[in-house]
Parts: structure tokens; C-alpha cells; sequence
């Protein structure tokens, strides 16, 4: 579905994880969107560990959810939930940055806190409401 071998594939409790070989197949993969859409999870979460010359960040990501009608989703918190302790666990430290390297990309800093995840970033207000009960 991606165009490239994975070196890890998992689930977490909506998405698939996949982690590639390194960053370049990460920020190269032609994803199969029809494919994607026959799979019965939400979405794709694909990560592989920054390269050698990465300022800033630990990890990369990008985010597919092709049958909700998102082919790629630009910055993807719900993702980064699950990457965090996923990379703090490999890594073997806490408190990560990610990069989602989507065409738009961002920025997310992670850290598990018990069976929390603290996320951070730049983040757009796109809609402000007030949910009134029955």
C-alpha cells in the first residue's frame, strides 16, 4: 500500500502502524489509497526514526485515513499519541518531537505520562462553539 517494504507493522486502537526502514522512505511513499480504503481500521499511521541529519526532531510520520475521505491528513494529534510512546519505548527516553511530514508539515511534542500522552505545538483555531444540553 505504500511502495516500500515495512520494518515493523502494528495496530493501536483505531490505526495501523507502520514504521519504515528510515526517514527517506517515510517522506518517499506513494500510498495506495485504494487499497487503504478496503482496510477495516480508521486510518494509517506511518513513522520511521529521523536520519543522521535531522535538526529538532526525533521521528517522522504521515497520516492516511483515505475511507473517512482524508487521503492525508496534514498534523495528526490522535496519531501522536500513539507515536509517542511507541518512540519513547524504542528511543529509550521520554519527551520527543515529531515530525508529521506531510506537503502542509508540523511539529509535535510528545511525552507519556502514565497512560496519558502530553502533546505540544502550533495548533489553528478553525471553528469556536458552545454545545448547549437538552
Amino acid at each position: 500500500m505504500l511502495g516500500t517494504k515495512p520494518q515493523y507493522v502494528g495496530t493501536t486502537t483505531f490505526d495501523v502502524l507502520v514504521e519504515l526502514q528510515n526517514e527517506e522512505a517515510g517522506r518517499a511513499g506513494s500510498p495506495r489509497f485504494d487499497l487503504m480504503k478496503k482496510n477495516a481500521s480508521r486510518g494509517f499511521i506511518v513513522t520511521a526514526r529521523a536520519g543522521a541529519d535531522a535538526e529538532g526532531y526525533d521521528f517522522v510520520s504521515r497520516y492516511f485515513a483515505p475511507a473517512y475521505g482524508v487521503d492525508e491528513d496534514p498534523v495528526t494529534g490522535s496519531a501522536h499519541a500513539a507515536l509517542g510512546p511507541y518512540w519513547e519505548e524504542r528511543l529509550g527516553r521520554k519527551g520527543l518531537v515529531g515530525y508529521q511530514c506531510s506537503a502542509r508539515g508540523g511539529i509535535v511534542h510528545v511525552r507519556g505520562e502514565g497512560d496519558r500522552v502530553l502533546l505540544g505545538g502550533e495548533a489553528i483555531t478553525v471553528l469556536v462553539g458552545k454545545l448547549v444540553g437538552g
